[in-house]
C-alpha cells in the first residue's frame, strides 16, 4: 500500500496520534516522524530506515514547547535556542527523565530543535507530545528534499506524507553538543561556527566520527553511484572525461552555495535515475555553507 499524500497537517496529526508514521517537510529536509513518547512507533520508524537502534532521533518540538521538558539547557543552549529558533539548528543537551531511551539510543543526552517550516509547526502544534524523526529515507542513502523522494525510498512502508514542497535549505540541520566544557559542532549546517560564536561569545570546537549524533558517520548520504570530488571546474570536467561516456557520468557544481544546497540531494538522486555510474562533485571552498556541502560530499563519496 502506498502512502497517502496531503497537504492538510490535520489529517497527519490525527495519524500519527493513532500510533502512525509520516514523513513530514522542514526547512532541511524531510523527516520521518513518529510521537516520541510512542514506543512502537518509533520502532517502526527505525525499522523502516532499517536503522542502528543505537543512533538517535531528533525530537522535534512546536515553538510553544518547553524544551526543558525534555533537555538540560545550560544558558548557552538556552541563548541559541532563543536566537535560532525556530530554525536548522539541533542542541544536543542532557536528557530529562520524561525523555524516553527509544528516541536517545540509549544515551544520556537528547537532540532538540524547532523547525522553521509552516506545516511542520502546524502539525506540531496540534499534537500533544514531540516528533521523532530521522530523514525520511533508507539508512544511508540521499537525504530526501521532496515528497517525491520520500515515496520513491519509503512510499510502500510508511502511511502519510505531508506534502510542504522542496526543502528551503536542502541539508540537515547543524548540530551542537551543549557541555560544561563548552560548545561543539558534531554535524556542520547552515548555521555556522561563526553565527554561532556570534550568538554565545563562545568559539565551538568541530567534533567528528562516532554516533553521538545523527549524520556523524564517516560514510552517509550515498547515491547508486561513485562520488568523486573535485576542486574546480577544471578539475570536475578532467575527471568526467576520465571516468567515462558523458551519459554515465553527472558533474554537480554550483558557485552560489545556497543554490548548491538546496540542489545537492535532488541532484544526486537525478543522477542515479538517469543511470549515471560516475558522479563528480566540485567542493566548493567560500561561502558560510561551504563546510556542511563538503561535509555531506565527503561522506557521499566514502559510501561506495
Amino acid at each position: 500500500m502506498t502512502a497517502v499524500v496531503t497537504t492538510d497537517p490535520t489529517e497527519v496529526a490525527r495519524c500519527l496520534s493513532g500510533g502512525g508514521i509520516a514523513a513530514i517537510p522542514t526547512e532541511t529536509v524531510y523527516g520521518l516522524a513518529a510521537c516520541a513518547q510512542d514506543r512502537v512507533a518509533v520502532a517502526r520508524v527505525y525499522a523502516v530506515k532499517n536503522r542502528p537502534t543505537d543512533h538517535p532521533l531528533i525530537v522535534h518540538l512546536s515553538p510553544s514547547a518547553d524544551p526543558t521538558v525534555w533537555g538540560v539547557l545550560d544558558d548557552n543552549a538556552l541563548i541559541l535556542a532563543a536566537t535560532h529558533w525556530p530554525g536548522p539548528l539541533t542542541l544536543l543537551v542532557p536528557r530529562t527523565a520524561h525523555t524516553p531511551d527509544w528516541v536517545t539510543g540509549g544515551r544520556d543526552t537528547v537532540a532538540l530543535r524547532v523547525p522553521d517550516h509552516p506545516l511542520a509547526i502546524a502539525l506540531l502544534e496540534q499534537l500533544d507530545d514531540a516528533l521523532a524523526a530521522p530523514s525520511a529515507n533508507t539508512f544511508g542513502h540521499v537525504s530526501p528534499t521532496t515528497a517525491r523522494h520520500v515515496l520513491d525510498d519509503l512510499g510502500s512502508s510508511i502511511d502519510m506524507v505531508l506534502d510542504g514542497g522542496p526543502c528551503a535549505v536542502g541539508l540537515e540541520s547543524t548540530i551542537v553538543e551543549c557541555a560544561p566544557s563548552g560548545l561543539q559542532i558534531l554535524r556542520p549546517g547552515s548555521v555556522d561556527a561563526t553565527q554561532i560564536e556570534q550568538t554565545t561569545g563562545t568559539s565551538p570546537g568541530r567534533l567528528t566520527g562516532g554516533s553521538r549524533a545523527p549524520g556523524m558517520l564517516a560514510a552517509h548520504y550515498a547515491p547508486r553511484a561513485r562520488v568523486i570530488l573535485a576542486g574546480d571546474s577544471g578539475e570536475a570536467r578532467r575527471v568526467a572525461e576520465q571516468n567515462g561516456p558523458a551519459e554515465t557520468v553527472a558533474v554537480i557544481d554550483h558557485e552560489d552555495t545556497n543554490e548548491y544546497a538546496r540542489c545537492l540531494y535532488a541532484e544526486l538522486r537525478q543522477a542515479d535515475a538517469r543511470g549515471a555510474t560516475v558522479i563528480v562533485a566540485v567542493v566548493p571552498r567560500h561561502g558560510s555553507l561551504a563546510p556542511a556541502i563538503a561535509d555531506r560530499l565527503s561522506k557521499a563519496a566514502a559510501g561506495r
